[in-house]
């Protein structure tokens, strides 16, 4: 048993993670959902980016992207990523580990619909990751998609989103004289029940 109170109280790390965000959303001044998401290449060299967290549901985290980019390509060949949320306003941070399967049926629809126009012809006119002659040449990619695609386009098939389900979580606070606070909490599978340790810091 962990001797967890205060911010680190709750059996549900879901709901924890959820609380500590808005948390965030009133401190942070830009984006407190950014998270760096961390991947692998086929070699094995690691990649890590800044990425927008869209959800917290009762069981992942869910963050959307092209699917031919570095990241998407690496997510579906390790089928696992990790990511880390860090709040310097807070003073805390939450690391994430796990398996990732692709979310791409009705609510990814609905998130694309939700963004702005622009933001969703630029989905369609991003070859994300991949060489660009110029800034101009992408701008014409933009005119070009505009008129094919209209004023409501639908979500690409190459984009969408992607659900990290948690083997391990671990909640971070800072501590006087780094004397930090960290809880973790492992599981062998989706499903099954956590374990809980406090670290050393």
């Amino acid at each position: 048993m962990t001797d967890r109170s205060g911010i680190f109280a709750g059996e549900d790390p879901f709901a924890i993670a959820r609380s500590w965000l808005a948390e965030a959303e009133e401190t942070e001044v830009n984006d407190p959902n950014a998270i760096a998401l961390a991947t692998v290449d086929p070699a094995g060299l690691p990649n890590v980016r800044m990425v927008l967290l869209k959800e917290i549901e009762d069981a992942a985290f869910v963050f959307y992207t092209n699917y031919e980019s570095a990241k998407g390509r690496e997510i579906e060949a390790a089928g696992k990523a990790a990511f880390v949320m860090h709040w310097k306003s807070l003073r805390r941070q939450i690391r994430v580990r796990g398996t990732v399967t692709r979310e791409e049926g009705p609510q990814a629809d609905a998130y694309y619909k939700s963004r702005s126009l622009k933001s969703r012809l630029g989905a369609w006119a991003s070859a994300q990751s991949r060489p660009l002659a110029s800034r101009a040449s992408l701008m014409a990619e933009v005119a070009r998609v505009t008129a094919q695609q209209g004023p409501n386009p639908a979500r690409p098939p190459f984009w969408g989103g992607f659900r990290l389900v948690p083997s391990e979580i671990e909640f971070w606070a800072d501590g006087a004289f780094r004397l930090h606070d960290r809880f973790v909490w492992r599981r062998a599978a989706a499903g099954e029940n956590w374990q809980i340790e406090r670290l050393s810091p």
